[in-house]
């Protein structure tokens, strides 16, 4: 399974997590096989024109099972589950590895497209 986070930095499973999915700095993807860390990859975010649209065919270019925010507009979250990606909603952890351990333990709310801010 290949997860998407939005991240500001290129540290790995370390990296803090990004606030907004189409500015984050990189995406970190971590692929697990059996409930555990296989493979984490840092990719540079291209950037995106317009509105969202732009950032979710970046990140659905990387080939995700999952993506993981901290915050989506009801627009783009929308926009991920017309494309069949599970988004799930962690709030509280502040870097990927903590959010992958709350994934993994099942205590992620997935959201369907309602998304969760109205700012974006």
């Amino acid at each position: 399974m290949r997860i998407v986070f939005p991240t500001n930095e290129d540290m790995g499973y370390l990296s803090k997590r990004g606030a907004h999915f189409g500015k984050a700095k990189f995406y970190t993807i971590i692929t697990l096989k059996e409930e555990k860390i296989s493979d984490v990859e840092v990719i540079q975010n291209p950037g995106h024109e317009g509105a969202c649209s732009g950032a979710i065919t970046n990140i659905m270019n990387l080939k995700p099972d999952a993506l993981i925010v901290s915050g989506i507009g009801a627009n783009p979250a929308k926009g991920f589950f017309e494309q069949g990606l599970d988004v799930y909603f962690d709030s509280e952890s502040p870097k990927v590895e903590d959010s992958i351990n709350m994934f993994i333990q099942g205590k992620l709310d997935k959201l369907e497209s309602e998304g969760t801010c109205t700012a974006h």
